[in-house]
């Protein structure tokens, strides 16, 4: 078989590896592979093994075949705009959240290497460094404090080196190198998950039940209170209409001769609050006084729908 026969039969097994995976699994993570090496991906292969498939390739050879399969699965077409990058595929059925766990688990740490944009702010500790006296000016030029203790230099406070998202200069991946200090890890980044024709963010899987009830909750708030603002009646705010209404109707029956039932036990209550103050606590023991007999005040009828029973 001639080079660009064996080069045919490859990109043909892939594209049939491809669509065998889109129509088996529902769920993709697609995630970013930067600066991790052939020994990491074996290992993270075998941390999903039985929970995910990983598929890397070409971008145009995963859109082409993508495309090409739009006619049999149209959710699919969501995923051409997420392919670009480095990025590779993390099929899976279940479990999303444990397929997470496992795809950013597994990290390794890596020198800074210059030029490369640092995914993580750097700060190198005080203390000793190991390094020898004569080694001073290469901190000063780094505008690094530092003194000579017990024959080596000591960083005198904590130095906040490279800042997340700038660019490694030479001296600043020369020190880390003098101080053996690996301070990156890469691994698998998850750029989005596709979900059976949705597309959302990885965050959305470690929402909790209680966090989803409360966004909820805050949504039907939001409605409600649009709703009453531009007086459009709708489940949220009908309700409160209906309570709202309620009180301003009771008020008109207290400052008016109208009444009803229940405005009728408020009125009473209006006019002889005596009968409805609450039970003064009795005196202390051995300082009871005698208290003149009263006549009894007229009862008032206790009704179990007083407060909120008033808006049943």
């Amino acid at each position: 078989m001639s080079g660009a026969e064996g080069r045919a039969a490859r990109k043909q097994s892939f594209f049939s590896k491809l669509i065998k995976l889109l129509d088996e699994f529902p769920k993709i993570f697609i995630v970013g592979a930067d600066n991790v090496g052939s020994s990491q991906m074996q290992k993270i292969r075998v941390a999903l093994r039985g929970k995910g498939v990983i598929l890397m390739g070409k971008n145009t050879m995963i859109r082409k075949a993508v495309r090409g399969h739009i006619d049999n699965n149209p959710k699919l077409e969501t995923l051409l705009a997420h392919v670009r990058g480095n990025v590779g595929f993390v099929f899976c059925k279940d479990d999303l959240q444990g397929v997470k766990k496992a795809i950013t688990s597994l990290k390794v740490a890596a020198p800074a290497k210059v030029g490369t944009l640092a995914p993580s702010d750097v700060i190198v500790p005080a203390g000793p460094t190991g390094m020898e006296p004569t080694q001073t000016s290469f901190l000063q030029a780094l505008n690094i404090p530092s003194k000579i203790t017990r024959g080596q230099v000591e960083i005198i406070n904590d130095v906040h080196l490279i800042k997340k998202g700038a660019k490694v200069g030479g001296s600043e991946a020369a020190l880390l190198q003098k101080l053996d200090i690996k301070p990156f890890q890469y691994g698998f980044t998850i750029k989005t998950v596709y979900d059976d024709g949705a597309i959302y963010d990885a965050s959305v899987l470690d929402l909790s039940d209680e966090d989803i009830l409360g966004k909820f909750q805050k949504g039907v708030r939001n409605v409600a209170s649009v709703s009453l603002a531009i007086g459009y009646p709708t489940l949220a705010s009908v309700p409160h209409s209906v309570i709202r209404g309620y009180k301003n109707i009771l008020s008109i029956a207290l400052a008016t001769e109208y009444t009803f039932p229940k405005a009728e036990l408020l009125k009473n209550a209006a006019k002889n609050p005596v009968a409805v103050a609450p039970v003064q606590a009795a005196p202390a023991k051995g300082k009871e006084e005698k208290k003149p007999e009263k006549k009894p005040e007229p009862e008032v009828e206790e009704d179990p729908d007083m407060g909120l029973g008033l808006f049943d």
